[in-house]
């Protein structure tokens, strides 16, 4: 499976990283493939470093004005011409979608793939991992948005959270069909 991972590219503490880190193992010992934006900096190198360490391949897409910051030992790496394009080839090489800690970039790229699928345009599982409660003020916005009338599905059918790294895979196999 293609595992899109949505984060951040800052260097970050151990609260976040640790997580990070256990994740990126999990995805390349279940001989997936990680797809993420390319950085070779901060939390983006730890998850790329985790899945290269344990097996797994990596798929990059960078940015054209990120491209100094790109991984040179990545499997495959792609340099898109804006964010736009950039987001949409990530899209394009998942199967599956996890959102870890992040700034205004990554909380763009988790709403765009919400939207898609609020409107029926991906079926692809989301799962949004909440490292440390990071996400705990967005849950609580989307269950408002569900609660009032908002979103035209059921919040659980377009995202997952999970409060570890361990229960993020496991909801993306199962959503998948991989054993």
């Amino acid at each position: 499976m293609n595992i899109c991972v949505f984060l951040s590219a800052a260097d970050l503490d151990a609260r976040y990283t640790r997580p990070a880190k256990e994740f990126a193992t999990l995805i390349g010992k279940g001989g997936h493939t990680l797809v993420w934006g390319g950085s070779d900096t901060g939390l983006m190198k730890v998850v790329a470093d985790g899945v290269q360490e344990a097996g797994g391949r990596i798929v990059g897409v960078s940015v054209d004005f990120l491209a100094a910051k790109a991984r040179a030992g990545a499997d495959e790496m792609v340099i898109a011409t804006g964010l736009a394009e950039r987001k949409r080839l990530l899209l394009e090489k998942a199967d599956a979608v996890v959102i870890m800690v992040g700034g205004a970039g990554t909380l763009d790229e988790a709403t765009e793939i919400l939207e898609l699928k609020k409107h029926g345009h991906t079926d692809k599982p989301v799962v949004l991992l909440n490292t440390e409660g990071f996400y705990d003020g967005l849950r609580t916005q989307f269950r408002r948005m569900e609660d009032e009338g908002f979103l035209p599905r059921p919040l659980a059918e377009l995202v997952f959270f999970a409060e570890e790294p361990v229960g993020a895979l496991a909801y993306l196999e199962e959503s998948r069909g991989v054993v």
